[in-house]
């Protein structure tokens, strides 16, 4: 009789952990870095979370190196529920949602006290509400460093002279538009299509952000590269609008507080990784330059009007409004 009721009970409790892993709200989340980036990890430790706070209500499926779906197809693929959720780099914006691209104002965004205030401002919210009118519900914020890589071979870019006729890996129309009043090419492309274009000769000049240029193995290619504090990038998290107001309010908490915290996690994760870059791209065998205060001037001078002028014919007085919030911060 005890081994009928120790079977009885065993068999009860796999159906009880089956049937409850079978009720779990199932969350598919397509990003396209590679795992061992910093805002990777993050969200990871971000699925992580959501499964913990929403007691497993939850299942978390990260699918990230574009194993999932493709980062251009990513809005697309959430909008149409052919999965739950996505995250996206800024830039991948530009041309559907301009105003995205406001952190990439040359040396706007210069301190990280101010991505620390960016959570729950009004100019997230302005965002929130643009990417809510698409049918995605933006749920998070990770920024990955405000200091920028620009990576070369055989010489530093530091001065805009440098940069004509150079072909450079590009983030979209209207932060190229810097570049072009330079003189320079830009190409729109990932990490992983420029690391190939740079390998192949096919770009000059990388550009990313120091923690990428050290994931990305960028200093398999290009053995030069200069630091400066040129743009911000984000990736922001979203999900399917119709599928999130259907969740129980306790799960649509869960990933809300999980956001939160993961948008502290990745400036902290940013900063560490960041401050530990350069040393390592030496380590690399790549030769690093910090850019000085008189480069940082003569390249803003040039660079942020022409940003500016592009910004503003794509955004109008909603482009403006958001400028003048960031300024504020």
């Amino acid at each position: 009789m005890r081994t009928f009721l120790g079977a009885f009970f065993g068999l009860m409790l796999v159906a009880g952990i089956t049937t409850a892993a079978q009720s779990a709200e199932i969350m598919r989340c397509s990003h396209q870095l590679p795992p061992d980036n910093h805002i990777a990890k993050i969200i990871d430790q971000w699925a992580a979370e959501i499964e913990t706070l929403s007691e497993n209500a939850i299942d978390v499926q990260v699918n990230g190196a574009n194993s999932l779906v493709k980062a251009p197809r990513n809005a697309a693929a959430v909008r149409a529920g052919e999965i739950e959720c996505a995250f996206t780099m800024n830039s991948r914006w530009a041309e559907s949602l301009p105003l995205m691209d406001v952190t990439l104002d040359p040396f706007a965004l210069r301190n990280v006290e101010i991505l620390k205030k960016w959570n729950g401002s009004r100019a997230a919210k302005i965002l929130e509400q643009e990417v809510a009118e698409t049918g995605l519900t933006n749920v998070a914020w990770l920024f990955t460093t405000w200091r920028t890589a620009i990576t070369s071979k055989g010489r530093f870019l530091t001065k805009p002279s440098d940069f004509k006729n150079i072909r450079i890996q590009g983030l979209g129309p209207i932060s190229n538009a810097a570049f072009e009043a330079m003189g320079a090419t830009p190409v729109d492309m990932s990490d992983m299509a420029a690391y190939k274009a740079l390998e192949k000769g096919e770009l000059d000049a990388g550009l990313t952000n120091i923690s990428a240029a050290l994931s990305a193995r960028y200093y398999d290619v290009q053995d030069h590269v200069t630091i400066l504090p040129l743009f911000t990038i984000y990736y922001n998290g979203y999900v399917n609008s119709e599928w999130f107001d259907k969740l129980p309010e306790k799960s649509r908490q869960a990933i809300r507080e999980a956001s939160g915290k993961a948008a502290l996690w990745a400036i902290e994760a940013s900063e560490i990784s960041a401050a530990a870059a350069p040393k390592l791209l030496k380590d690399e065998g790549m030769k690093v330059h910090i850019a000085t205060e008189p480069e940082i001037e003569k390249l803003k001078a040039i660079m942020r009007p022409a940003f500016s002028r592009a910004f503003l014919a794509a955004t109008g007085a909603d482009g403006e409004e958001l400028i003048d919030l960031l300024e504020d911060m």
